[in-house]
């Protein structure tokens, strides 16, 4: 059988530079499959990586693409070393300034699609076998004017700690991996994209994919929890452990207008 890494949001940002670094990792397995909407992305991976890539287009909001990726599983029976769930976008604004359809694929996307993956890979996982949730710092705290997606990486994130624990005798590691912003992918861009996106004018101290990645992988190699791949990741994580709720609001409505 196949050893592969599974990787959803392949396209571009964190999914794409997960699949890079796996496979030139001594962990690289046989394999890659690769899920994005964007077919002509996922050729392009192939040439990006050291080890084969299997392009697979699917929009992961929609139900025959989960039935498409299901029935794949049992014809090929591959065995999944290592699944990230990086499909997943935001907008920026206020609720009002957010369509609806918008709302309803963050919730789709960000939700559904990670647990439906997560409970199709399962069968086919073994002991040793990880699994990457990527979240988000903002599933700490509620956040004004990125309500819904920071409520779905909460929902992820708690969805991640409980799986761990029920796997944990089947040997199968979770890590829900919580980064704040990152420069160098299209989230930015495409969750100001709204009538309200000036809601966050600056992202200070934001991160860099690759040194996101670098550190997720290794925080998920030593079986942690959680991984917050940086400093601030860090500190957001242990100030929303003691500060309240309506403190950490107010001081991100400091921050957003910075």
């Amino acid at each position: 059988m196949t050893e592969i890494a599974l990787i959803t949001g392949a396209s571009s940002g964190l999914g794409r530079e997960f699949a890079m670094q796996i496979s030139r990792s001594e962990e690289r397995p046989q394999e890659i499959w690769a899920v994005a909407r964007r077919e002509n992305r996922l050729e392009e991976l192939q040439k990006l990586c050291g080890i084969p890539v299997r392009p697979i287009p699917l929009d992961l909001t929609r139900q025959e693409s989960i039935r498409k990726l299901e029935e794949l599983l049992q014809k090929e029976k591959p065995v999944i070393r290592i699944l990230v769930n990086a499909a997943g976008f935001g907008k920026i604004g206020r609720y009002s300034e957010i369509s609806r359809e918008d709302t309803d694929r963050m919730i789709d996307l960000n939700c559904r699609a990670a647990v439906d993956v997560t409970l199709l890979s399962l069968p086919y996982m073994r002991r040793g076998g990880r699994i990457l949730e990527i979240c988000s710092t903002s599933a700490f705290q509620p956040f004004p004017y990125l309500n819904v997606y920071a409520a779905s990486k909460s929902f992820l994130y708690r969805y991640s700690r409980a799986l761990r624990v029920e796997l944990f005798g089947e040997g199968i590691r979770v890590t829900a991996v919580c980064p704040y912003w990152i420069k160098n992918t299209e989230f930015i861009p495409k969750a100001k994209d709204t009538g309200g996106g000036e809601a966050v004018r600056h992202f200070p101290l934001a991160s860099r994919r690759e040194t996101v990645v670098k550190l997720a992988l290794h925080d998920s190699r030593l079986g942690l929890p959680v991984s917050t791949p940086g400093p601030v990741c860090f500190l957001h994580r242990i100030a929303a452990k003691f500060i309240p709720s309506e403190i950490m609001m107010g001081l991100w409505a400091l921050i957003r207008r910075i």
